[in-house]
């Protein structure tokens, strides 16, 4: 069977547990921001922030004109593949996505806005006809909880490890550390600790991770104005933006 096949066969009547947008805000504002939200919502932005979501990667998508990050999980790369129980390699970080865009795409979602991240994305938990979208990335096995920050989704993934659904049919690389890896090997060809590619093409001002499924291709050169950059926020600073996963 097909790893795609495999992972969309998860049933949506398996999700999660069912709650309205606005019973989520009441429950969810008792719990402790996150780590990485640097501020709460401000006062001239709504709490709740509704309309058609449009998916970046597995956990990211737009809703309207604001990026939304999924509070409490993480999910793999792009570029990320992970095994099958019989050894064979799938595109991972690409089925994720696609199923993130099977829950969201051209739907009418309500995402509970808790804070903004240092990289100006607003993080969220959302919903889509009162099922929530991060803990069904988790349930499903397309995503980690994302433990580093919150514990909010520790026995989802619990229960998607002994189904042995997505990620867990084999083995992978947890997402933090498929960065890390790919960080840390980037180092080794590029500036000393400047390893983000600014590239000037017809997109515009855009920047690229190492774990970006075209950062190899990318080369800087800088009589054009192209540049390294040693971290996301001097990027966001310098008025680049982050390029499009899909």
């Amino acid at each position: 069977m097909k790893p795609v096949a495999f992972v969309l066969s998860a049933k949506l009547s398996r999700i999660g547990r069912k709650a309205g947008a606005f019973f989520a805000l009441a429950i969810f504002s008792q719990l402790p921001a996150i780590a990485f939200a640097v501020t709460g919502p401000e006062r001239d932005q709504p709490a709740i922030i509704e309309g058609s979501g449009r998916v970046v990667d597995g956990d990211t998508l737009d809703v309207g004109a604001t990026r939304i990050r999924l509070e409490g999980i993480d999910a793999p790369e792009m570029a990320q593949t992970c095994e099958t129980a019989t050894g064979k390699t799938w595109a991972c970080g690409k089925v994720s996505a696609a199923f993130l865009r099977s829950l969201v795409q051209q739907r009418d979602i309500a995402c509970d806005r808790t804070g903004t991240d240092r990289y100006r994305r607003v993080l969220a938990n959302c919903f889509e006809d009162g099922t929530s979208v991060n803990e069904a990335m988790v349930r499903a096995g397309m995503a980690w909880a994302f433990v580093r920050y919150s514990r909010e989704y520790v026995t989802v993934e619990a229960d998607a490890r002994a189904r042995k659904v997505g990620v867990w049919q084999g083995p992978a690389e947890a997402p933090w550390d498929f960065r890390h890896n790919k960080w840390q090997l980037a180092r080794t060809t590029a500036t000393p600790g400047c390893v983000i590619k600014g590239n000037i093409s017809s997109h515009g001002h855009i920047y690229h991770m190492p774990w970006s499924p075209w950062y190899d291709r990318v080369k800087i050169d800088e009589a054009r104005g192209e540049r390294w950059f040693c971290s996301e926020a001097d990027a966001l600073a310098a008025g680049w933006r982050p390029a499009a996963a899909n």
